[in-house]
This record gives C-alpha cells, structure tokens and sequence, in this order.
C-alpha cells in the first residue's frame, strides 16, 4: 500500500488541516469535520521531532474528545481516538508512561467494535491493541527516531539478528497500517465534502 511520497502526504494532510480549521469556525459542533481534523493532526505528528509530535497528538486527541462529546456513539471517531492515544504511547520512550495510553486505546478501540462489530478495521486495532507491550519494546529497543522523527534507525535494523527481523518488520507493518488506515479515513471524510480535489495515491 502506498500513499505515494511523504511530501505529498504532508501537502494532502496539512490542506486537510487548514479546510477542518476553517470549517471549526463556521460550525463548531460538526463531529465529522472535528473527526477529519483529529485524523489530518495524527497523520501529520509523523512528520514532526519528537516534542513537536507529542503536542500534535494531544491536539489531535482534544479534538476527537470533542467530536465525542458532540455524538458519542460515532465509531469511527473512537477508533481515530484510539490511534492517536496508540501513537501518543509509542513516541513515549519509557512503558510505564505508554501504559495509560495503550490502556485507553484499548477502551476506545473496543468501544468502536460495539458500535460497528463488522468493521475488519476495529476489530483488527482492537487485536493488535492486544501486542502493544512487545510492540513497544520492539521500537524502543535502539529504534529512536521510528515514530515522530525522520525514521528507523538504519543501523540498528542491520544488527538485528535474522530472527528478530520478522518481528521488527511486523511492528513497522502494524505502524505503517495504522497511519494508512487513519489516512484513509481522513481522505474519506473529506471526498464526501467532495474536497480536497485529489486523493493521495494508495
């Protein structure tokens, strides 16, 4: 799955952005435009240093606590919510500080197979929701950089032993689909406001 160059996909989530922000000040109670603005700041705390990224992501989490006030039984704002708390946790070196939000990711995530049980997308967050202590050892064992910074530490990955590679590759698998998966959703709020005009390649 490709959603084509970065600088694309930080051009197509920062217009996002800017059109949610617009929007916010026109009607503040439209929980799908807070949706979509949460979405857009997750997407693009992946393209910011690591302090710039924690701030992005509280934003992003205000945001979508926001739009649940407004409806609380919109799924798919939870299971954002869930993703954003979820990357909150991975850019937290330290697990004891990650625990609380992969805690709560959990509760959002189980929340949105409630309300929408057929959803694959839920039900696989809410799984993998399940793996997040390994997932985070996996990254924070020498991989500084992978989430909120430019990228994975190339020379760690070329000391990882063959067996652990299949376990490294799925940690980023599971990453670079959680961050598709809420690109999609963003891009998917804003089609049907028939904006932005072009999609991001997938």
């Amino acid at each position: 799955m490709d959603m084509g160059s970065d600088f694309e996909r930080l051009m197509f989530f920062e217009h996002a952005r800017k059109n949610a922000e617009a929007d916010y000040i026109k009607n503040p109670l439209d929980a799908d435009n807070l949706t979509r603005w949460g979405g857009a700041l997750i997407e693009l705390s992946q393209f910011q240093p690591p302090d710039d990224s924690r701030k992005m992501l509280l934003d992003a989490t205000l945001k979508l606590q926001e739009a649940l006030e407004i409806n609380p039984k919109k799924h798919d704002t939870m299971w954002c919510l869930g993703n954003a708390l979820t990357t909150q946790a991975f850019v937290t070196p330290d697990y004891d500080e990650a625990k609380p939000y992969f805690q709560k990711a959990a509760i959002y995530f189980q929340q949105a197979v409630e309300e929408d049980p057929e959803n694959e997308l839920y039900r696989k967050s809410l799984e993998v929701s399940s793996k997040t202590p390994e997932l985070h050892a996996e990254i924070h064992k020498g991989q500084q950089g992978f989430l909120g910074g430019p990228g994975p530490s190339s020379s760690s990955s070329t000391k990882t032993s063959t067996k652990k590679k299949p376990t490294s590759d799925f940690t980023y698998d599971v990453m670079g689909w959680v961050c598709l998966a809420v690109g999609i959703v963003v891009w998917v709020g804003f089609a049907k406001n028939n904006m932005p005009p072009q999609p991001p390649s997938i």
